[in-house]
């Protein structure tokens, strides 16, 4: 990885940056969570990539527009987060497993009390989920699954049976996104991060409750008809983010915007 921009530094070359490989220790303090987070508040922030003409996904998943650094970064967030949330299609997508606990994170996760690995909680309105997959069975934190009060009491149950803790965080068979945000901080996960989808992403967008976006920007084209990042009812008013730093290698591009009134 090439280098490291402050945002008060943007017009630093990345000709001009040592070409090496960033170490875990320095992408955990370039993408450190703020300090200091209030009683009762969260940081939400979402981990997606997207080609140059705007696929987040290619054949429906992700990784074929990934790199190796991107990867690394993906394992660092996940190795500062009390919390992973992704949306049931994206879970069954990419085939998702739990978090594994990682040596490299273990002296900064004790340090910040937090367990050896993030939870990963999982939208979903239907349940439609197989809890016989690892996720469900082979946790170091029980899974979350998180639905509304509608949800099948049936699917509830399985759930619960599988060994999964059910957050209800919507009145009917709808997630509302912001109680979503609400009902993980409630149980201590407050430094949260979301991976997707994009239709996940677009509602936590739409609920104005997204602190930051690591957005990595692969140098690839795939034309189609693939989503964006974010999908679903846009906004009345586009809403402002500012870059806070940017790393470059091998022509990917790794961002982090903020949320301008966080």
């Amino acid at each position: 990885m090439r280098s490291l921009f402050p945002v008060t530094d943007l017009t630093t070359t990345a000709a001009a940056a040592p070409d090496r490989e960033w170490s875990l220790d320095e992408l955990a303090e370039a993408y450190a969570y703020p300090a200091g987070l209030p009683d009762g508040t969260s940081w939400l922030r979402a981990n997606m990539v997207s080609t140059l003409d705007g696929a987040a996904q290619h054949d429906g998943r992700s990784q074929p527009i990934s790199c190796a650094a991107d990867m690394r970064i993906f394992g660092t967030l996940r190795g500062l987060a009390d919390v992973v949330i992704a949306g049931a299609e994206t879970v069954r997508q990419e085939g998702y497993r739990p978090a594994r606990a990682r040596e490299a994170f273990a002296e900064r996760r004790a340090a910040a009390g937090q367990g050896p690995a993030p939870a990963v909680a999982v939208v979903t309105g239907s349940l439609d989920l197989d809890f016989s997959l690892p996720l469900f069975t082979e946790p170091l934190v029980p899974t979350l699954v998180v639905t509304g009060a509608g949800a099948p009491a049936d699917r509830i149950e399985a759930a619960r049976k599988a060994g999964a803790e059910v957050v209800i965080a919507g009145d009917g068979a709808r997630v509302d996104p912001a109680r979503v945000v609400r009902e993980l901080a409630a149980r201590g996960l407050r430094r949260q991060l979301t991976e997707g989808g994009p239709r996940l992403l677009g509602q936590f967008v739409a609920a104005g409750v997204l602190d930051e976006l690591c957005l990595t920007l692969s140098p690839m084209l795939t034309a189609g008809d693939a989503q964006r990042i974010a999908g679903g009812p846009g906004v009345a008013v586009p809403e402002r983010f500012f870059l806070a730093s940017l790393l470059e290698e091998a022509g990917f591009l790794f961002s982090r915007y903020r949320r301008t009134d966080s």
